[in-house]
Parts: structure tokens; sequence; C-alpha cells
């Protein structure tokens, strides 16, 4: 018999609470409904050389449509809501010579990209004093798991999410999720890692995040992903003030993930149950990541230089659905190393990186805000026994209009440039455009 998750029947247990007649206030009274539009633009250039589909570019451009609903929660001490989020993407050019495996835009049967896409999602809600439980659509953005939002329509995943605020200065999450969709795909896929081709349907989730002080947070997240792996996060974030407009952050962050069920046994991973890239035991999950971040604020300015280090055992591993050809490609990790171009996560790689960030508000100009960061991984494990290194460096240009006809449409600019001595990796240049905009319809 199959287990219904927690959320879900408690869920379906209050439904009776929401179709009370006086229970209908609230639930519509603190309704909300915007419509979100996103105009969008990549260009990778792989420098005249064939890519992954043997061609030497890819260029895409799209609109993007979000229909988002929240509803308010029924009265009483339980109360109940419910949430709709409707996505549509429509192609403007990027025909099939510039489209590339659902990078951006689906496949059609021929290989190019479709005309235009969309999916629907649905999110019941359950909250009693400071705790709340969600199931259905869900976009987590935890340490252990974040959605991906880089192309013109965002990843999403289904299952179920319960947050608690209920103890001053805790908050706990937990839950479990069975599908993802891709950021460009209408179809549901299970879960996997890089290399994999087995979809696992559970992925379970704990966390709290809780602030010690008023400038100190300590963080900790435990995830299984059956048959796959256990990763332990292990957090610290602190801001110290030093007057003047000046403070220093310090952001640390240890990732420990283990083989998990049949990506512990020969036999799985030969099944499919694998990850790519070397490691100890070729195929198998065996990773400690850690990162140290220190940003220097200063006025408009900001000054972040870090340091990261990937064990020698495997590569670092979270969610990616890449391999399960279901159009699922496009994840994105909880490391600052998870750039525009690719994420320094190799076996045994050992990063350095900066950026220098402005604020143009300092300057009168509010609403423009700009960085350029660059990184350098070194020490990468190759096949041959000897080592390789990469570099990365990336343009960020954002403003949004802070009044009259246009107030609230953004602008963004991103460009990247990645060079490698990996012989699987290329030399690519890349450029991302998108006017956004989110119009409050009630």
């Amino acid at each position: 018999m199959k287990k219904i998750p927690f959320v879900q029947l408690s869920l379906l247990a209050t439904t009776g609470v929401a179709l009370s007649p006086m229970a209908h206030a609230d639930f519509v009274k603190d309704s909300k409904a915007t419509l979100g539009f996103r105009n969008y633009y990549f260009n990778n250039d792989y420098r005249d050389r064939a890519g992954p589909a043997g061609q030497s570019k890819t260029a895409e451009w799209a609109q993007g449509f979000f229909l988002d609903y929240k509803s308010g929660f029924t009265d009483g001490t339980v109360g109940v809501g419910v949430d709709a989020l409707g996505l549509l993407g429509v192609r403007l050019d990027g025909g099939k010579g510039n489209h590339r495996a659902s990078s951006m835009i689906p496949d059609d049967s021929d290989g190019s990209a479709v005309d235009q896409w969309g999916r629907l999602g649905l999110t019941g809600k359950m909250r009693f004093s400071q705790t709340e439980a969600r199931y259905g659509t869900l976009q987590p953005k935890l340490p252990i798991l974040v959605a991906n939002d880089g192309r013109v329509l965002p990843q999403t995943f289904e299952g179920g999410m319960i947050t608690s605020k209920d103890v001053e200065n805790l908050t706990l999450v937990g839950g479990r999720l069975e599908h993802a969709t891709g950021r460009g795909s209408t179809n549901r896929s299970g879960l996997a890692v890089a290399g994999g081709t087995q979809q696992s349907n559970e992925f379970l989730f704990a966390g709290a995040d809780y602030k010690l002080s008023k400038q100190l947070t300590l963080q900790y997240y435990v995830a299984q992903l059956e048959d796959y792996y256990v990763q332990h996060f292990g957090g610290l974030v602190h801001v110290l003030p030093l007057g003047d407009g000046q403070s220093l952050t310090t952001d640390l962050r240890y990732f420990k993930t283990d083989a998990d069920g049949r990506n512990d046994s020969a036999s799985g991973r030969a099944a499919g149950y694998q990850v790519s890239g070397l490691g100890d035991t070729l195929g198998k999950i065996d990773n400690d990541t850690w990162s140290a971040m220190f940003t220097y604020a200063l006025g408009g300015n900001s000054f972040l230089l870090g340091y990261q280090s990937v064990s020698d055992s495997g590569n670092f591993v979270q969610l990616n659905q890449g391999n399960t050809n279901e159009g699922a490609a496009g994840s994105s990790i909880y490391l600052f190393t998870d750039r525009l171009v690719t994420s320094f996560t190799r076996a045994g790689e050992r990063t350095v990186f900066g950026q220098y960030g402005y604020n143009f508000a300092a300057l009168g100009v509010p609403g423009l805000v700009a960085s350029v960061t660059y990184l350098k991984g070194t020490n990468i494990r190759m096949a041959t026994g000897g080592d390789e290194k990469e570099w990365e460096r990336d343009i960020a240009l954002d403003y949004v209009v802070q009044s009259g006809t246009f107030k609230g449409v953004g602008f963004s600019w991103r460009n990247g440039t990645l060079r490698s001595g990996l012989p699987s990796e290329y030399a690519q240049d890349q450029n991302r455009v998108a006017l956004s905009y989110t119009l409050a319809l009630f």
C-alpha cells in the first residue's frame, strides 16, 4: 500500500474547514495575484569549436509569462489555502541551427525548438500558528536544494514541505520531494544526479537556521536522495559592523556527501545509479566540500574574497536531472562557485575567487548595481593521473527603473568567459540579456 505523505494527509483532513462559509473572508481578502513578464536572450559562443551538439554557437530568444496566484488562509486556528502558478514560454528566435538540447526552450520532435510551452502548478497549504505546510508545486531555496531560475522559465519540484518559525530566532524546515520539471521542459521527471540515468522518487530533507545573535546565523541541514546519496551541511554567516557604512561578512559552508542505497553497490552503479566524474571508486558518490567567503562592504563598494576545496574522492553532488532524458537539464547548487558557465566542483578542485561590486545608489542612481567576478580552479583530478585547471570571468549589470511610467521594469546583462584545459570542457563566451516586469493584478 502506497504511503500518503504527512503534508498531503493533513491538507486533506482540513479541507472541511476551508468550506465553511465564515472561513472565506481571509482566504479571499488576503489573496494576491501578479502577472510577470520576462524577455530573455541567451547566446553561447564556443569559440569556433564544435560544442556539445556539434555546433559552435547557440542563440535563443524567448518571452516568458508568469501568472502567480496566492490565496490567503481561511479563518480559525488552522487555516488552509491554495496557490497556483501558470507558466508560459513563447519562442521569438532560435531555429534548429541555434538550438541545443532544451538548454532554454524544449526540443520539438525534429530536434528544433518548439514554438511555445507551458505548465500549471497547484499548491495546497495549511497554517497553524507560525508553522506552514505546503504540498504541490514548490521552488525550494535551501542549502541542500536550490531551484534553478537561470533561463526564461524556472525549474519546479513536486512534493511536500513544512516550515516552522514558532520558536524565536529558529526556522525549522522539512519535507519530501518526488518529481522535478526542468526550466526548458513541460515534462516532469524523477530525481537523479549528474551522470545518473535511473530516477529516484524520494528526496527527504530537514534543516534548521538559528540566529544565535543579531549578527550570527548557524545552519544545519541533512538530505537523502534515495539510492543515490546522503548529504550533511553545516553553515555559518556572521556580519561584523565596523561603523561608518562598513561591515565584514563571513560565510562558511561545509558539505559531506556519501553513497546511499544502490549507488553504494557495484551492481547498482552499473544499472545507472551513478555519478559522473572521477573518484576513488568510479561512479560512487563520496565527497567533502568546504568553502569560505569574506565580504568587506564600504558605502556602495563590496569586495569579496574566497576559497573552496573539493575532495579528491569525487565530484560535489546535488540534484541534477540532466541525464534522465526528460528535458530536465539545468540545476543550481548552494556554492558561490556555481557561476554563469561552470561550477568548479570537480574532484580535487581548489578554487580561489574574488568579486568587486558597486551599488550606484551611493552616487545618486538607485536601482543600478554592477559586479565583476573572477574564479580560478586548479588541481582538477584527471584520468591520466595529472591535474588540470580552469578559470571564469563574469560581468553582471542590473537596473530597475525607480519611478515614472516604466517604474519596476528591470534590465539585466550577464557576460561570462570560461577557459579550461579539460578535454571535456569547451572554451565559451556567454551573454544573457533579460527584461522583466511584474504587474500586480490584485
